[in-house]
């Protein structure tokens, strides 16, 4: 039997460690620092066991890391290239949903000569992304085609029925990491010409894409689309843009809220005690006795009713509830979301990743294909981020266990070996992307 080691029990790994827990020619041992998640976990499975580990603890780890045969780290991405490190001076596969890294990039030459394969990226976004937009290029360079303009959004999101905030958002993870990746500046190919966006202008122009059955949503570039123009071999692409789906309205209001200064982790001295209300008073320049939300308004360059302001006053940002104990307003601002924008038990988050590509066949015409993966969460179960992350990365290990995985390195899964059978299995488990073509005139 192959043993197999997780390496951290958070909010997605459970149906990931659960798919690996039903092939009964795996052992699983799920390792996390609270020992009381990972038992959770392996509950009721003679294949399982539960272990508590401390990823600080560099011997400890590596003794564990010795005992197995394929390590899956979903442990938070700086811990990734030590663990990497450890597998290779212990000869183990490893497995990742985390995008390859520089750090992971150093160690291809090793783990290639060792070999071994070191599996990243391969969850969602990236992931699911990734070998759903490889079938489709794979396909039309066979038909003798080509791929002219290639778009890929994704983005996790409240179910429509559970969408009860102004935010139209609630989250599935950590609350400071989205809204750290505010401030990331994007870079995409359009129309043969590079793009480039600062941060403090993300969400400047978002465009809106309609979604059948589904309504209207807002899309922002997500980081740097320009290398993937090499890593999906789009060599006569004019168009490679990556992006996010959020509901409409989101772009603005948080485009206001990193103008306001509130994603700022600089530490201060003036946070401690102080109410929400003082806090937005003394970024917009007013005393906190005086028209906090007129002067906020006026500061922004906005409408006091505008739904802006609405959406910061349902946030509390006027009120006089005391500020977290934090002394940087980001890890304020992350809390008070973490508060206001949750799932509630029996809720269902949604899924979608949608590619849009225009291709040029042999013949010279042209079609519009999309891919379109939409998924909920299961009430009072799974939540839809998790099974999208976690399962491909189950059953990419499954198959290196197997032995159906045979490709050495640090590889994501954009080769035929890998995205074929795992998109098949994902479809067994209702994970399907819709292909749809229409020619165009």
């Amino acid at each position: 039997m192959k043993k197999i080691l997780v390496l951290g029990a958070g909010l997605v790994s459970r149906p990931g460690v659960n798919y690996l827990l039903e092939q009964k020619s795996l052992e699983v041992t799920v390792a996390s620092r609270t020992v009381s998640k990972a038992e959770k976990l392996v509950k009721g499975h003679a294949n399982g066991k539960a272990v508590a580990i401390d990823v600080e603890n560099d011997q400890a780890l590596a003794a564990l890391i010795r005992e197995h045969d394929i390590i899956i780290s979903l442990l938070p991405w700086i811990h990734h290239v030590k663990v990497a490190g450890m597998c290779l001076e212990h000869r183990k596969n490893m497995v990742t949903t985390s995008y390859v890294s520089e750090g992971m990039k150093k160690l291809a030459p090793a783990v290639l000569d060792k070999g071994l394969i070191f599996l990243n990226e391969i969850g969602v976004d990236p992931g699911i992304d990734h070998m759903s937009a490889m079938k489709i290029i794979h396909a039309v360079a066979a038909e003798g085609g080509k791929v002219l303009h290639f778009h890929s959004y994704c983005g996790g999101l409240p179910a429509p029925e559970d969408n009860d905030n102004p935010f139209g958002y609630k989250f599935s993870w950590s609350p400071r990491g989205v809204v750290l990746a505010s401030r990331n500046s994007a870079r995409f190919l359009e129309n043969g010409k590079i793009v480039e966006i600062e941060g403090k202008n993300l969400f400047l122009n978002p465009k809106v894409e309609e979604i059948e059955g589904l309504g209207k949503f807002e899309v922002y570039p997500n980081r740097d689309s320009v290398p993937y123009k090499d890593t999906y071999g789009l060599k006569d692409a004019l168009t490679v843009i990556r992006g996010t789906y959020r509901n409409l309205g989101w772009c603005a209001t948080l485009k206001k809220i990193v103008e306001l200064g509130l994603v700022d982790e600089t530490p201060q001295t003036n946070l401690k005690g102080v109410t929400f209300k003082k806090m937005t008073a003394d970024l917009v320049g007013c005393p906190a006795d005086q028209h906090v939300k007129e002067e906020t308004a006026k500061k922004l360059g906005i409408p006091v009713h505008s739904e802006i302001i609405k959406r910061l006053e349902w946030l509390g940002l006027f009120s006089d509830e005391p500020v977290a104990s934090f002394d940087n307003r980001l890890d304020i601002l992350s809390q008070r979301l973490q508060e206001k924008l949750f799932f509630k038990e029996g809720e269902k988050d949604m899924l979608i990743l949608r590619h849009r590509f225009i291709v040029e066949n042999k013949d010279k015409t042209q079609d519009l294909i999309t891919s379109t993966l939409i998924d909920f969460g299961i009430p009072f179960g799974d939540s839809s981020m998790a099974r999208t992350v976690s399962l491909p990365m189950a059953i990419g290990t499954r198959l290196i266990a197997e032995g159906r995985i045979t490709m050495k390195g640090v590889q994501t899964p954009v080769h035929p070996e890998i995205y074929e059978p795992v998109l098949s299995e994902l479809e067994t488990l209702n994970i399907k992307m819709v292909e749809k073509r229409i020619p165009q005139k």
